[in-house]
């Protein structure tokens, strides 16, 4: 999936590419650093609150693919594969501060961040996740592997620690109504791809189009679907031969303005045609003004108007969505309800801070269902009518209470007070 910001390999023309030179030194040195758990054998883990803990136990067991699973399935539901960033997002600002001023936000929360977004969106949707990422040996590394693998449940077995190198972070001010970054990494000592053929196998993998493509076919031979995303192309040459690799791909999920230039088309339902004729699965996603899909597997069309809501922060909005792509794929729903699950999922996440603890978990989409059905019964007529068309989710959502789940934190160990401001 492609990371809300640059990475070392592909930076956005608003971002210089990282220097090895500046901040911190990377570091050459690649030999393995043991996950923290195994460095420092905590007893009790700080981090993990009585709230975040009890989120954990009571959404322990739910598993919406539990009716479509078989006894020779993949061990994973979803492989992803891309950079992990410490993000800290300041909130509660009127504007950006002007050179040589400081300015004190009202709030402020941290997060796993870049492909850490897609990670935790498919884990709290139930999807047995993996991910293969390089992280480093610093403090940052430590928390954002061990709230990855040990509170979201995502199989790190094929990421590694790398001694000596720290983790890429980046500082995010939202104002306006849209948001500021700043972000200083550096590339990983060695490459990815060769930690993905030690991964588990998997149903379904996530990939960018801009990143390494090399492993696709071999993944697609071992009978994974691929669903292909892509970033804006700071050359401004939408050269339609960087859409090749679509070949080994099930599914592509550009946005709009992607979908347009790549397709030199003039509207995103003549570019999700085009793309059709590419993949079995195109969608185009048009922000608040909904989504376009074509599957050629089944044969639906079908077009999915945004749930309205005031977004608070719009970081990871596309990689929840892409979650419930996957999903709803896995679980064989029609085209229409899996573009519906996927707009009410990205509509859950912007009235969060923080990237990827503000994916919506089962608890969330459950609450938002159970509310929405008592003010349609109790007269609603715009519930009844929403109600109408999410009824599917009434044999989807848990019957059973399901708590909500974490989300950003003001530090390693405090709650964050972003979203009051």
């Amino acid at each position: 999936m492609t990371p809300d910001r640059p990475t070392p390999d592909h930076p956005t023309p608003n971002h210089l590419s990282p220097d090895p030179a500046a901040g911190t030194a990377a570091g050459s040195a690649s030999q393995d650093v043991p996950p923290p758990s195994e460095r420092t054998a905590p007893t009790h883990d700080p981090h993990l609150t009585p709230e975040a803990r009890a989120a954990l136990d009571g959404a322990a067991g739910w598993d919406p693919l539990v009716g479509s699973r078989r006894d020779d399935d993949p061990p994973l539901d979803v492989l992803l594969s891309g950079t992990v960033f410490f993000d800290i997002v300041f909130t509660g600002l009127d504007r950006l501060p002007n050179p040589g001023e400081e300015l004190w936000s009202k709030g402020m929360g941290s997060s796993p961040g870049g492909i850490a977004n897609l990670a935790v969106a498919a884990s709290r949707l139930g999807l047995r996740t993996g991910l293969v990422a390089g992280f480093g040996d610093d403090a940052y590394a430590d928390w954002m592997w061990h709230t990855m693998a040990h509170e979201e449940g995502i199989d790190l077995s094929a990421s590694r620690r790398f001694r000596d190198f720290h983790s890429s972070l980046t500082a995010s001010v939202a104002t306006q109504g849209d948001r500021a970054m700043v972000t200083h990494g550096h590339e990983l000592p060695e490459p990815l791809s060769a930690l993905i053929a030690t991964a588990p196998a998997a149903r379904a993998a996530v990939v960018d189009l801009a990143g390494e493509t090399t492993w696709w076919a071999d993944l697609a031979r071992r009978g994974s679907l691929i669903f292909a995303d892509i970033g804006y192309d700071g050359t401004d040459r939408w050269d339609p031969a960087d859409l090749a690799p679509l070949a080994h791909c099930h599914a592509f999920t550009p946005n709009a303005v992607e979908a347009m230039k790549y397709t030199r088309t003039d509207s995103p339902d003549r570019a999700v045609r085009a793309l059709a004729e590419r993949v079995p699965l195109a969608v185009v996603t048009d922000g608040a003004s909904g989504s376009y899909a074509i599957d050629a597997s089944t044969g639906e069309e079908a077009y999915c108007p945004a749930v309205p809501v005031t977004p608070t922060d719009t970081t990871g909005a596309g990689d929840v969505f892409a979650a419930a792509m996957v999903l709803g794929t896995l679980a064989d729903w029609p085209l229409a309800e899996r573009l519906k699950f996927g707009s009410l999922c990205s509509a859950l996440a912007v009235q969060q801070f923080g990237g990827s603890l503000a994916a919506p978990g089962w608890g969330d989409i459950t609450d938002w269902w159970r509310h929405l059905s008592d003010a349609a019964d109790g007269g609603d007529l715009r519930a009844a009518y929403t109600r109408d068309g999410y009824c599917f989710l009434e044999e989807v959502v848990p019957d059973h209470p399901v708590q909500g789940r974490r989300r950003a934190q003001g530090t390693f160990a405090l709650r964050s007070d972003a979203g009051k401001h």
